[in-house]
């Protein structure tokens, strides 16, 4: 099986040790820095989690960029797309459990892709992300994902600079923050060129700042030259 073939059978790839090492301490203290209480964002925000306003620093938005990152999602989009949204998250000690879930395609199934990009160490003693390979595209005749059933998930853990990226019709989940470990990470978001308006509808209420006019075309990256 090509590399190819395997991220659209599983839905997902983790690059390991994607951010350059030497970033990962400025985008820690651009992570920290940017930190809002709940009732500061336009729409409130989960108790459990840590919130950061960092969608307009410049290393940030080198991290969107990577082009190891944009080979797959233009992989996975498969036509024109733009970097829509970024926003710091980071589940506070005994927080961040979410059952399993689906972030949900908007036009077509695969017009969306996110990436978690972590800066901390990772695993599940400080809330790692669960994900079920291959849950994105259901059989014909399979019954509905049961979102209660943990039995196929896969609990990932790893190093501060790996990202995860994935369609967002992935099934998938935060979890519990047992030992209070810092575990920041950034949420990214693309989205294909045709959501465009519908996302300038909404990005006020997701605190957006950063300019998203730039577009990226899948045959700009070269795919499979990346570290899995």
């Amino acid at each position: 099986m090509t590399d190819r073939e395997q991220l659209h059978r599983d839905g997902y790839v983790l690059l390991r040790q994607a951010i350059p090492a030497e970033w990962l301490g400025d985008l820690r203290a651009v992570f920290d820095a940017g930190v809002k209480p709940s009732d500061q964002w336009p729409v409130p925000r989960g108790m459990d989690w840590r919130h950061s306003l960092l969608d307009s620093d410049s290393k940030v938005q080198a991290v969107c960029r990577l082009p190891d990152v944009l080979a797959v999602v233009g992989e996975l989009i498969g036509e024109r797309f733009f970097l829509s949204q970024v926003e710091g998250r980071e589940p506070l000690a005994g927080g961040g459990h979410q059952q399993l879930h689906r972030d949900l395609s908007a036009q077509r199934p695969g017009d969306m892709v996110s990436a978690l990009a972590f800066f901390d160490d990772y695993g599940p003693e400080n809330g790692a992300t669960r994900i079920v390979p291959g849950s994105h595209r259901s059989e014909q005749g399979e019954p509905p994902f049961d979102f209660n059933d943990e039995s196929r998930s896969v609990q990932l853990a790893g190093c501060a600079g790996d990202i995860l990226v994935f369609d967002v019709d992935l099934v998938h989940a935060g979890s519990l923050n047992s030992i209070g470990a810092r575990r920041r990470s950034i949420l990214i978001g693309y989205f294909s060129e045709p959501l465009y308006a519908s996302h300038l509808e909404t990005a006020s209420l997701r605190s957006i700042r950063m300019d998203t006019t730039d577009r990226f075309e899948p045959s700009d990256f070269s795919f499979g030259s990346y570290k899995a």
